[in-house]
C-alpha cells in the first residue's frame, strides 16, 4: 500500500497543489517548445503558475521521449480578478506564429504546433478570439491555429518545468537561437 502511495503521489500533476485554491482559472495553450510559452506566461500579473506538459493526444503517461500524438502545451493557471481568459488569450496570440501550421519557429512537426485546447466554457471566448485577431492581424497570411476541445493534460518532467528559471543561459540561446523573438517582432510589429 506505501509503494501505490508513492507511485501515485509521483504520477499526481503538479498543478493540483495551484488547483486546489478554486479561485484560479485555468488554459490550456500550446504554441511551440512548452519552455518558451511558461516563460512568457508566468511573467503576466495574475497568472500564479504556468506548467508544461502534453495533451491532445491519446497516449497515457507520456514522456518527452515518447508522447505519441500529444502536442507540447501548458497549463496556465491564472486568478480571473487579475486577469481574465481573454487577456490570457490575447497574450497568447502575440507570443506565437500564428500562420505556422507546422510547427513554430524552428521546432518542426505535431509535438510544436500551436493550438488552443477549450473547455465547454472557453469555446465561445477563444473562437471570438481567433475571429479578432483574423480581422485585426498585421500581416497577410491566415490563423492556422485550432481550437481544440480539452483533453486530459499530462504534466512534462520535472527538469523541463521552469526551465527558463533553471537554466537561464541555455534557454535563452535555445530562445535567440529559434529567432522566435526577431519573427515575433515582424509579425506583429
Amino acid at each position: 500500500m506505501k509503494y501505490l502511495l508513492i507511485i501515485l503521489l509521483l504520477n499526481a500533476p503538479q498543478a493540483d497543489v495551484v488547483k486546489a485554491n478554486k479561485k484560479l482559472d485555468y488554459a490550456i495553450l500550446a504554441g511551440g517548445c512548452f519552455w518558451c510559452v511558461e516563460a512568457d506566461f508566468e511573467k503576466l500579473n495574475g497568472v500564479k503558475e504556468a506548467i508544461s506538459g502534453y495533451t491532445g493526444g491519446d497516449m497515457n503517461y507520456p514522456t518527452y521521449r515518447n508522447h505519441g500524438k500529444h502536442i507540447e502545451a501548458v497549463k496556465v493557471y491564472f486568478d480571473p480578478k487579475v486577469i481574465s481568459y481573454t487577456e490570457i488569450l490575447n497574450n497568447y496570440w502575440y507570443n506565437i506564429d500564428p500562420t505556422d501550421s507546422g510547427g513554430q519557429f524552428c521546432d518542426r512537426g505535431n509535438s510544436y504546433k500551436a493550438a488552443i485546447f477549450a473547455n465547454n466554457d472557453q469555446l465561445t471566448t477563444a473562437r471570438i478570439s481567433k475571429e479578432y485577431i483574423s480581422k485585426n492581424k498585421p500581416f497577410k497570411s491566415p490563423i492556422t491555429v485550432p481550437i481544440l476541445k480539452s483533453k486530459k493534460f499530462w504534466v512534462a518532467e520535472e527538469y523541463h518545468q521552469d526551465y527558463y528559471k533553471k537554466n537561464p543561459i541555455r534557454y535563452n540561446y535555445y530562445r535567440k537561437g529559434c529567432r522566435r523573438d526577431a519573427v515575433l517582432r515582424r509579425l506583429w510589429k
